[in-house]
């Protein structure tokens, strides 16, 4: 063995703990730009459509619901049933073929899901259909139960080509992050009715003139 062989031996014998920590750490660094480039190209994952970190998720059939969730009463505090919630959702077909959001229910929670438009259109391969707000664009109606922000409700998606899926959906209060989103315009307001009372107009009598009629008097004749 040489001395050069020998040096570099009892080098790395003596390298204390913090001394290959810090060899490892060289190590890793020099691993990440090869890994990275494993990812690279027109197909890397972080070019794919990723999920958001809230609200239920799931992919069905190519289909990629993201981000679902109903948005509440403000916190500690509930909608009453009768009333109506907005339902926010992003959605991704990854499919070679377009395909199209028919209807969404909820049964057991609301008597109907009213979506803007009738359906919703998803392109093939198409950025993401976002019915995220802060306007609601699909609308509970006619809740059969009260809603309190914390739980959740079951929402069943009817695509036309994909078919039907079911997932449990959060109620999301409308505080903190989702304060400036907007509940559903009322469809119940009617028109202001005026509660003015109109005064009666009292009608001038004309009074009758009187019209001075003068008398001849005869003259006598001589």
């Amino acid at each position: 063995m040489n001395k050069e062989a020998f040096a570099v031996i009892r080098a790395s014998s003596g390298k204390t703990a913090a001394g290959r920590l810090l060899l490892g750490a060289g190590a890793l660094a020099l691993l990440i730009p090869a890994i990275a480039g494993c990812e690279a190209g027109d197909n890397a994952p972080t070019l794919e459509f990723h999920s958001a970190s809230s609200g239920a998720h799931t992919v069905f059939n190519g289909i990629q619901i993201t981000n679902a969730f109903v948005l509440g009463a403000p916190a500690d505090s509930t909608l009453p049933s009768g009333g109506s919630a907005g339902l926010f959702v992003s959605l991704y077909n990854s499919n070679d073929s377009g395909d199209e959001l028919v209807s969404v229910t909820a049964p057991g929670t609301a008597g109907s899901i009213s979506l803007t438009g009738g359906t919703v259109a998803l392109p093939a391969n198409a950025a993401p259909v976002n019915l995220t707000g802060p306007q609601p664009d699909a609308v509970l109606e006619n809740l059969s139960q009260s809603l309190r922000g914390g739980t959740s409700i079951e929402v069943t998606f009817d695509f036309e080509h994909a078919g039907k899926v079911t997932l449990p959906v959060p109620v999301e209060p409308q505080s903190f992050q989702w304060a400036t989103f907007s509940p559903p315009a009322s469809s119940t307001a009617g028109a202001a009715v005026s509660t003015a009372t109109a005064t009666p107009v009292t009608s001038a009598t004309a009074t009758p003139t009187t019209t001075a009629t003068s008398t001849a008097t005869p003259t006598a004749t001589p």
